[in-house]
């Protein structure tokens, strides 16, 4: 039984109301900003619970415009983890700062009780990660914010459609950041990025920047750039919002099912804590799993296609370099890498396939 991770050819198989869409789009003309990217923007905004959303050309965009919004530039740390995708902290450095890594906890995300020993006179802000869809502790990072009077950027890149208690991630700090990558809840067909926030001079100042600094064709009020949201991708966009909530439903009951499955087995496969306060939309399903590389090698031999997110954490990336760091200054995402594993589970998968996947995971520890 194949069990594929990809899954945007069962995702689009009816593709004729998007070409409608796009048919009504393209006779306008409006291929700049406009009414379908403003469109978007307030569905999106009314999604999340957030006064502003402002559309970017990509999800890495949208994180780069966003630490530039709340001030972060030359000389500035940013504090965030040591085990989340490139872009995050590409994004600090594309911003002129210095990211600075703290560990990872249980649940791969940033670790709460490390972050005030990273605080430096530099530091200006908390870069938060609800990594692979599972929402940060933002409620102890608020209070550390606060008592040092840091801002905070939320890379919710991951995690639309993901809430603690009944508040949309993002909406926790002073900007959020969303990707619309094809594999992401909320997919378009190529790249697409939103920031969202509650401060009006925030979103003015980013909806000036996104667009040259450009007031109308013939003013610049700030010397801005180009990373626009494609009216094209809004237009998808749209019609693929009203649906985030049934495809994250639908992975939530995928995870719950392998978490059910793989319990059996707790000397070889670590779930990591659910909290129930947490809604946890699952881009990624991840676990730790002994032998990881004899599993990995022997699921895809089975036509599982798994896969690692990440083998090497930032902090010992080549780029990384000139941070100065070195093995062994975060133990715990060092040891997350070599033991991590992502499952195929998003909303495509079917139950049998799941207890196809445990039934594997099972054999393989049984040999």
């Amino acid at each position: 039984m194949r069990v594929k991770y990809a899954y945007l050819d069962e995702q689009f198989n009816d593709v004729e109301p998007y070409l409608n869409d796009l048919r009504e789009w393209a006779t306008t003309g409006e291929f700049t900003l406009g009414p379908y990217v403003e469109a978007f923007e307030k569905d999106f905004a009314k999604y999340v619970g957030a006064k502003h959303a402002i559309g970017t050309n990509t999800g890495t965009g949208a994180l780069i415009l966003a630490l530039k919004s709340v001030g972060i530039g030359p000389g500035d740390e940013v504090i965030t983890v040591a085990n989340t995708f490139y872009a995050t902290a590409g994004a600090i450095v594309a911003a002129g700062a210095k990211p600075v890594f703290v560990d990872s906890d249980e649940r791969y995300n940033i670790n709460v009780s490390k972050i005030e020993a990273a605080i430096t006179p530099k530091t200006k802000a908390i870069l938060p990660v609800h990594w692979a869809g599972c929402p940060a502790d933002m409620d102890a990072i608020q209070k550390i914010a606060k008592k040092h009077g840091l801002k905070i950027v939320e890379d919710a890149c991951p995690a639309v459609s993901g809430k603690i208690r009944d508040q949309h991630v993002g909406t926790f700090g002073d900007a959020g950041a969303f990707s619309m990558h094809p594999l992401k809840p909320l997919n378009v067909w190529g790249d697409g990025g939103v920031i969202v926030t509650n401060d009006d001079k925030i979103a003015d100042w980013l909806r000036l920047y996104r667009n040259h600094g450009m007031t109308d064709r013939n003013h610049i009020e700030i010397w801005g750039v180009n990373d626009r949201l494609q009216p094209f991708q809004a237009v998808i966009g749209r019609r693929v919002l009203p649906q985030v909530k049934g495809f994250a439903d639908a992975r939530i009951r995928v995870a719950q099912q392998l978490d059910r499955e793989l319990a059996s087995i707790p000397d070889f496969v670590k779930i990591p804590p659910r909290p129930p306060e947490m809604r946890e939309v699952y881009q990624l399903y991840i676990c730790s799993v002994k032998n990881r590389d004899g599993l990995l090698k022997h699921l895809i031999s089975k036509e599982i296609e798994a896969k690692v997110h990440y083998p090497i954490p930032l902090h010992l990336q080549k780029a990384a370099e000139s941070l100065g760091y070195k093995k062994g200054d975060f133990p715990i995402a060092e040891k997350q890498a070599d033991e991590i594993i992502t499952l195929p589970a998003h909303q495509h998968i079917t139950s049998e396939q799941v207890t196809y996947m445990a039934e594997q995971i099972k054999a393989f520890y049984q040999r």
